[in-house]
C-alpha cells in the first residue's frame, strides 16, 4: 500500500461503479485493523503519526467509494475526466426544466402527501440516473458522458435534501 494509491487499489477494489456495499465495508474494517494508530503505541510517536496519516487516508477512502454519487467522480477522475460541478454547471435544457417543474412543486406543496410525492419522483430519477452512471462507467467507459451524469445527479441530491427539509418542517 501506499498513501498515494488511488482508492479502489487502496481497498483492493476493481475500479468500476458497481460495488458491493458489504465489500466496501470489510475492506474499511481490515484495514483500519492494519493501521490503527493503537496498534502502534509501543512503536513511538513517529509511528503513531504515520498510523494516523494512513487511518484518515483509509477513512477518507471509504466516505468516497461507500458513496455511488463520490465512486462515480473518483472513476471519473482516474481516467481524466474531473467534475468541477462549481466552474461547469452546463445542463440539457430538459434536465433544467425537470429542476424548474420540481422547484415549483416543492413551492407549491401545501402538505407532506404532496411533498412526499414529490420525494417519490425525486427518488426514482436518482435510481435510474445511478442505474445509467453504472451503464456509462463500467460498460461503455464513456467517461465525459458519465462526468455529466455525475453533474446533474449533484444538483438531484441537492433538491433532494431541499425536499427532505421541507417535509421535515411540516411534520414538525
Amino acid at each position: 500500500m501506499k498513501l498515494d494509491d488511488d482508492d479502489f487499489t487502496l481497498f483492493d477494489l476493481p475500479q468500476r461503479f458497481e460495488q458491493q456495499r458489504s465489500d466496501i465495508d470489510a475492506r474499511w474494517k481490515a484495514l483500519q485493523a492494519e493501521v490503527h494508530p493503537d496498534r502502534f503505541a509501543a512503536d513511538g510517536a513517529t509511528a503513531q503519526r504515520v498510523a494516523m496519516q494512513w487511518a484518515v487516508r483509509v477513512n477518507e477512502a471509504y466516505q468516497r467509494l461507500k458513496d455511488p454519487l463520490k465512486r462515480a467522480a473518483a472513476l471519473c477522475a482516474l481516467h481524466g475526466q474531473r467534475i468541477d460541478a462549481h466552474d461547469n454547471t452546463a445542463m440539457p435544457p430538459a434536465f433544467l426544466m425537470q429542476q424548474m417543474e420540481w422547484r415549483e412543486a416543492l413551492d407549491e406543496a401545501q402538505d407532506a402527501a404532496a411533498v412526499e410525492a414529490l420525494s417519490e419522483q425525486v427518488a426514482q430519477r436518482r435510481r435510474a440516473m445511478l442505474a445509467e452512471l453504472q451503464v456509462l462507467l463500467d460498460e461503455r467507459a464513456d467517461w465525459v458522458a458519465a462526468a455529466q451524469e455525475v453533474r446533474a445527479l449533484m444538483f438531484i441530491e441537492r433538491f433532494a435534501e431541499g425536499v427532505d427539509a421541507r417535509l421535515h418542517a411540516l411534520e414538525s
